[in-house]
């Protein structure tokens, strides 16, 4: 039986991003420099297959800092923790290793800035995630999260004229933006930089969405459904009017979303791996004669350095 021809086109960028990549390399460095277990506070990213093969080395994810040993090792997420959470590693002696994104520690020391000027801090971003939680919690005094034009006409700062905002890395930019319009009709002397918290990455790859749209039929974007950036790409290629979905791997995948479809986007979140990209074409050659091609976008080139507590242990190994 002749397999109907079916056009792939991948997403550049797509996948890990250089904050992933950094933390998901602490926890490797760790245990092969202090071995097993090496404890880590919340998911190192949001991605189960990323978790289970780091599990399978030797990590154990807790989300109590009360459920580490004491004087353990500890790695804090890329998504980042509170004061709390640090001082209560303190008080356990625990050896921490900070795998906090680069990026994320930037909002930190934003939002920080903002506080110690006396200003009262916005935070924009999705109530419960853990970025915002640790954000909101690195952060003396008060914090006000909002999430939609709403929850600004909702605002009841101290002094509408000593506010300021910052933003969680992975939402959406047009969404941000909308947000960031609301509180500035409202507050015109707030301070804040407009969308440059969202991380390169994050704008990058819904860049690239929007570029998918264009071209495709359907899109599939390969994540995890509690991953922030990954739900903003399946909302964005939604909007497009082009059907989206969000799969956590090739397994995910119905194949009566392809009916009719010529052309299929793939995409990946930053805390997916290149390997399921790959799982997901090859169960696609199996259903379909595919030709597959690389759309052209932004060839990213960022790095972020490990900690220095792990680069200098791993020269005396």
């Amino acid at each position: 039986m002749t397999k109907r021809v079916l056009h792939v086109i991948l997403a550049q960028p797509r996948g890990f991003c250089a904050g992933v990549i950094r933390a998901v390399d602490i926890v490797e460095h760790a245990l092969r420099i202090h071995g097993a277990p090496v404890y880590v506070r919340h998911e190192i990213v949001h991605n189960k297959h990323v978790v289970d093969r780091l599990r399978d080395m030797g990590a154990c994810f807790v989300e109590d800092i009360a459920d580490i040993p004491l004087g353990a090792v500890a790695v804090f997420s890329a998504h980042g923790v509170s004061r709390k959470v640090e001082d209560d590693a303190g008080a356990r002696g625990l050896r921490v290793i900070d795998a906090t994104c680069p990026l994320v520690s930037k909002v930190h020391n934003q939002a920080k800035r903002y506080a110690r000027r006396g200003y009262e801090v916005v935070l924009v971003g999705h109530p419960g995630h853990p970025e915002v939680e640790g954000t909101m919690g690195q952060v003396p005094g008060k914090v006000h999260l909002v999430s939609n034009p709403a929850d600004v006409e909702a605002l009841t700062p101290a002094d509408p004229a000593r506010i300021a905002y910052v933003t969680q890395t992975t939402l959406s930019v047009d969404d941000t933006r909308e947000v960031i319009a609301a509180l500035v009709a409202r507050f015109p002397e707030i301070l804040g930089h407009d969308v440059e918290d969202i991380c390169y990455a994050t704008q990058n790859r819904q860049t690239a969405v929007r570029l998918l749209a264009a071209r495709c039929d359907v899109i599939l974007v390969i994540g995890a459904d509690y991953s922030s950036n990954s739900n903003r790409l399946r909302e964005i290629g939604g909007e497009t009017g082009t059907a989206s979905y969000l799969i956590p791997d090739a397994g995910g995948l119905e194949p009566a979303w392809l009916d009719g479809a010529r052309t299929v986007g793939i995409t990946a979140g930053a805390s997916a791996p290149e390997e399921l990209v790959k799982g997901l074409t090859d169960r696609l050659r199996d259903m379909f004669d595919v030709t597959v091609t690389d759309l052209d976008g932004i060839e990213e080139n960022v790095v972020f350095n490990l900690p220095r507590e792990l680069t200098a242990r791993q020269h005396q190994i």
